[in-house]
């Protein structure tokens, strides 16, 4: 009887016999897996379905720093123009600049809107063909430039060039962390891309504010000229490529949290589907 008992109770047992030696091998293996498959959750990355979202959203920053550099590498920013008949011929004269070079060119007064007041708009065919561009001397001799008589502030123009160059800087650093990203397969490169991105877009943004100011500074250094002014397409680039950046950088960020933002808002929805 006492035979017949033990011999049950080793049976039982998961090392006891050689089924239960199996079964051990086989119950442990699983749990080995289990933890593998759990530990692999748990690790952060990128999945096939976020890669595509990554992607998707690293064309719309690269829309918005396509912008950002044709509008900072093109001098229509802001225009500069005198009255038709200030000059009291057939002929006006137009000026336009952006960061790094100003241009002046002569409009015939008949190719002029009859209702416009002032000359221009630069887009205008010249009357002496190619306008006359040169580049701003603050830059390496520190010399200011002297439009229609009025001077700039050297110190607002270097400083919305210097937003402008710091924000592309800004850029390439999202660049380098998305590619990381999308090549590492990480997660974690998503977080400085997104911030890059996103501090990229304000600086391109108060870039234009500081430009602006300067503009103003320009024109109440002399009244001996009346100037009528008006930003122009390059400054529309850089408006709404800043807004671009900003917004490719909130996506970016809402793609680094460990839950989805609209399951958390909306989970009766999510739960009922």
């Amino acid at each position: 009887m006492w035979s017949t008992f033990y011999m049950q109770e080793d049976d039982g047992r998961p090392g006891g016999g050689p089924g239960g030696g199996a079964s051990g091998l086989t119950g442990a293996m699983g749990m080995r897996g289990g933890m593998s498959k759990r530990r692999a959750a748990a690790t952060p990355g990128t999945g096939t379905s976020q890669q595509g979202q990554v992607k998707a959203l690293f064309f719309v920053a690269f829309v918005g720093m396509a912008i950002a550099a044709l509008g900072m590498s093109t001098e229509f920013w802001v225009e500069l123009a005198p009255s038709k008949t200030y000059y009291n011929n057939e002929s006006c004269l137009v000026a336009h600049y952006g960061l790094w070079k100003r241009c002046v060119r002569t409009l015939w007064t008949t190719d002029i809107d009859p209702e416009r007041e002032s000359c221009g708009p630069a887009s205008l065919p010249g009357g002496d063909g190619e306008p006359n561009c040169t580049y701003f001397k603050f830059f390496n001799s520190g010399d200011n430039a002297v439009i229609f008589k009025k001077t700039t502030q050297k110190s607002l123009n270097m400083a919305a060039a210097g937003l402008a160059l710091f924000s592309l800087f800004m850029m390439v650093t999202a660049v380098v962390c998305i590619i990381m990203a999308l090549s590492k397969g990480e997660k974690f490169f998503l977080k400085p891309a997104s911030f890059c991105f996103a501090f990229s877009g304000i600086l391109v943004l108060l870039s234009l504010i500081v430009f602006h100011q300067s503009v103003l500074a320009l024109l109440a250094s002399d009244h001996t000229v009346p100037l009528h002014h008006e930003l122009s397409w390059s400054a529309s680039c850089i408006g709404i490529a800043g807004a671009i950046l900003i917004v490719a950088g909130f996506l970016f960020m809402l793609l680094t949290l460990s839950y989805s933002p609209w399951e958390r808002c909306l989970p009766h929805h999510h739960s009922v589907t």
